[in-house]
This record gives structure tokens, C-alpha cells and sequence, in this order.
């Protein structure tokens, strides 16, 4: 069963809330502040975070921020953004921050249920691949990058890159068909399993944040009114 955090000031939420997602095996646990959470997250493991935009302390892209920003299990950990009004520019900021996804206020809980599932199939903290996987298919090997599927590791010359999980997806998603084109939508409905409402915007964001992570590798290739492609070419044995 999967351990959930809630982060919202509105007491009322979490009852319901923890009812619902248990019929999908996710158990809920709720805090009303950041500084609370702060302290669930240092002594207790959670796999993914609800995080309300409007918080008190400080608001939920400052949490998110500094989330990001903290140890290695804070760094990785999935975070689904609540905004109150689902406003573009909300999610924008919440996505360079480093949110994997969102969901504007008022929400149905089937889809925070499904969206839920979704971020934490491409986490780092879903089961471990079978141990038995031959290194040649495991590795992707790259001119100055390699990607490591087994332990979810991308590394370049400089060692090892911290990537979100849904970064990493977006980049082992491109890596392994290279010079293949794929659109926004090809990516947001790749990453998500299912058609969604189409945020294009978002893809842009992924692809600007593991563009920097990547540096100076230049290992996407943006195509005009095209999409992405990954454009290293592979590494000589």
C-alpha cells in the first residue's frame, strides 16, 4: 500500500478524502501546515505528496521549492499540486518548481485517484525491476550519457544527474527511439497512460528543466511546431 501525505489547510478534506483512496490501496495521512509536514516527512517514509497551493507559513510553491531543494528522498519524492483555481499561471509555477502534476480546485476524487496512480508508476519508489536483466539491455549508452534502467540512474561526465520521475520518464521515453519526433501530445499522453485534458505547456516545462540538468550535453532537440527528439548519438562499443 502506498503512504500518501496531504498538505491542505482545510480540516474538512481529509476525512472523505482517506475513505476514497483506500479502495485503491493508497492510504492517506493529512497535516494542515508545512511545518507539520516538514516533520512527518523527516521521521516517517511517504511515497507521494498532495500539496495545496494556498497554505499557511508559507504557500505551497515555497514548500515545493525547498522540497526540491532538501535530501535525496525529498528531492525524488512525486508531488501533485492542488491549485484553488487552476489558474495557467499557478500550474506553470508549480511545474518549474518541480511538481510532477496538478489538479485544479474543486476536483472529482476519481481522477486525483487516477492521476495519483499514475505518478507513482513512474516513480523511483515503484518496486524494483527484476534483478535479472542482461546489461545490454539494462544500459542505454550515449555519447556522455548513460542511462541505467535498472537502478533508474542517469549519469553524465560529471556523475550522476538528480532527476524527478517524471523527468526521468520523459527522458528514457526519447532515448530509447533517438531521432524519433514526438509531439506534446505523443508525450503527455505517454506519461500519463491516458488522454487527459491537454496541458501543452507542460511538456515545455519538463523539457526547459532537463535541458539544465543535462548541460552542456545538448540531448533534446527541439523541432518547430513538431515536438522533441533525442538527438546523442549512441556511444561506440
Amino acid at each position: 500500500m502506498h503512504r500518501l501525505l496531504l498538505i491542505d489547510d482545510d480540516e474538512a478534506l481529509a476525512g472523505p478524502l482517506t475513505q476514497y483512496l483506500a479502495r485503491f490501496d493508497l492510504q492517506l495521512e493529512a497535516v494542515t501546515r508545512p511545518s507539520a509536514a516538514l516533520e512527518r516527512l523527516a521521521a516517517e517514509r511517504f511515497d507521494a505528496l498532495i500539496l495545496d497551493g494556498m497554505l499557511p507559513e508559507m504557500d505551497g510553491f515555497e514548500f515545493c521549492k525547498r522540497l526540491r531543494g532538501g535530501n535525496d528522498a525529498w528531492r525524488d519524492m512525486p508531488i501533485l499540486m492542488l491549485t484553488a483555481r487552476g489558474d495557467l499561471t499557478d500550474r506553470v509555477v508549480g511545474l518549474e518548481l518541480g511538481a510532477d502534476d496538478y489538479l485544479p480546485k474543486p476536483f472529482e476524487p476519481r481522477e486525483l485517484a487516477a492521476r495519483l496512480q499514475t505518478i507513482l508508476r513512474r516513480t523511483r519508489f515503484a518496486p524494483p525491476a527484476a534483478p535479472a536483466v542482461a546489461v545490454s539491455t539494462a544500459r542505454l549508452c550515449f555519447e556522455g550519457l548513460e542511462i541505467d534502467t535498472t537502478r533508474r540512474e542517469v549519469k553524465c561526465a560529471s556523475g550522476l544527474v538528480e532527476l524527478t520521475g517524471t523527468e526521468y520518464e520523459l527522458l528514457l521515453m526519447l532515448a530509447r527511439e533517438p531521432g524519433k519526433v514526438f509531439s506534446r501530445d505523443d508525450i503527455l499522453n505517454r506519461l500519463r497512460g491516458q488522454e487527459a485534458e491537454l496541458f501543452t505547456r507542460a511538456v515545455d516545462i519538463l523539457v526547459s528543466r532537463l535541458r539544465r540538468k543535462l548541460e552542456p550535453l545538448a540531448a533534446l532537440k527541439t523541432l518547430r511546431n513538431a515536438g522533441y527528439c533525442f538527438a546523442l548519438p549512441e556511444k561506440q562499443a
